[in-house]
């Protein structure tokens, strides 16, 4: 134990290592070259006896009805009983650029009281984007994620049966108008916004081009013009920039997931010069009855005297450790493992750290 306590005394910061190139594309977005999202509303049907409960979901019987009456088949309530059929919500994202008859993956949740989606097929069912036009039409054969099986006095479930897929399930029916080709200049997104890397992406344009075409706009935008490059497509420009490599930076962060115990840092968190110390107390209470009753023949009746049983310890701390100025998370933590310390432990230790300033990264608690 001293010698890992030693080991943590005397913590080294490491030499700061550069990161790795990565390419413009895997760092920003272009402006324009985006998706959209859509979303409708539709019927699943050819479930085994799973579907929506009309009693609970009256719009499922509303629409069912309106499905039937459209397909020339007159229906009244009392013949909508069916537990076959679910409503469900549909959504989708339509992809930059894509044309009419090209296909999308869907995705299917219900809405309703429905158990599952297992075995179900989605009628057409046509996608709508936020201007309330219908950009895609979706049908097919469900795949859910997961299974659910019932008794009489059980359900078990495993998964999520009430929600699926369908891939390629939709077709795209219209086109969203952008013609790239009469584009005069774009901007570049970073979607960490981050000076340095803005003013590295601009200078790597700028030196493969030997011209000032990229301008930093802000910590998160960077704008390239196309016309000093006279009767170009803006298309290869664009797909030369992107494959461009830079070293990004982003702010120092440590994130931790309290539910988990789980620990994640970037590499430039670093931890001013702090002494920790770290115990545990532990109380553990325990039930154990007794039962007395009379012997047998003998009057009198069966009592049950309650047994508590207590018991507070003082768990061995680590003592006061004294973390060296400069010091890297990754060694902080390095320490603590040698020193046993257990992950929701480090997770307090860790936050009393922030706490006192001496942990220079934002620290983000899911």
């Amino acid at each position: 134990m001293k010698a890992f306590l030693a080991a943590l005394l005397f913590l080294i910061a490491p030499v700061a290592l550069a990161a790795a190139p990565v390419r413009i594309k895997d760092l920003a977005d272009f402006d324009g070259v985006r998706g959209n999202d859509l979303v409708g509303y539709g019927l699943v049907v050819g479930l085994d006896g799973t579907g929506d409960g009309f009693r609970n979901a009256p719009f499922t019987e509303e629409m069912l009805a309106g499905l039937l009456e459209r397909l020339g088949v007159n229906v009244t309530d009392d013949a909508l009983r069916s537990k076959n059929v679910a409503a469900v919500v549909v959504t989708a994202a339509l992809p930059p650029f894509a044309r009419s008859g090209s296909r999308i993956d869907v995705s299917v949740s219900t809405i309703g009281d429905a158990k599952s989606l297992l075995g179900g097929t989605l009628v057409m069912t046509p996608l709508k984007a936020a201007d309330g036009n219908i950009y895609a039409v979706a049908q097919g054969s469900i795949i859910a994620g997961g299974a659910s099986v019932s008794g009489e006095a059980s359900r078990v479930v495993q998964g999520v049966p009430t929600a699926g897929s369908i891939p390629v399930g939709a077709r795209v029916e219209r086109e969203v108008e952008f013609d790239f080709a009469e584009v005069q200049n774009i901007r570049i997104a970073l979607r960490n916004a981050d000076f340095t890397t803005a003013t590295r992406i601009e200078d790597a344009i700028n030196r493969d081009f030997n011209k000032r075409l990229a301008v930093t706009q802000d910590s998160g935008t960077v704008v390239v013009e196309f016309r000093d490059l006279g009767d170009v497509n803006p298309a290869r420009v664009v797909g030369r920039i992107e494959n461009l490599m830079i070293e990004p930076e982003d702010r120092a962060k440590v994130v931790i997931d309290h539910k988990a115990g789980t620990i994640v840092m970037g590499e430039q968190v670093r931890i001013s010069r702090v002494a920790v110390s770290q115990g545990g107390l532990t109380l553990r209470v325990s039930e154990a009855p007794q039962v007395s009753q009379p012997n047998p023949f003998a009057e009198g009746e069966t009592v049950t005297v309650p047994r508590t049983f207590a018991e507070l310890r003082q768990e061995p701390g680590i003592g006061f450790a004294e973390v060296a100025g400069n010091a890297s998370l990754s060694d902080l933590v390095e320490g603590l493992n040698a020193l046993g310390v257990r992950p929701r432990e480090m997770i307090d230790i860790l936050k009393s750290i922030h706490a006192a300033g001496a942990l220079h990264a934002d620290l983000i608690v899911e």
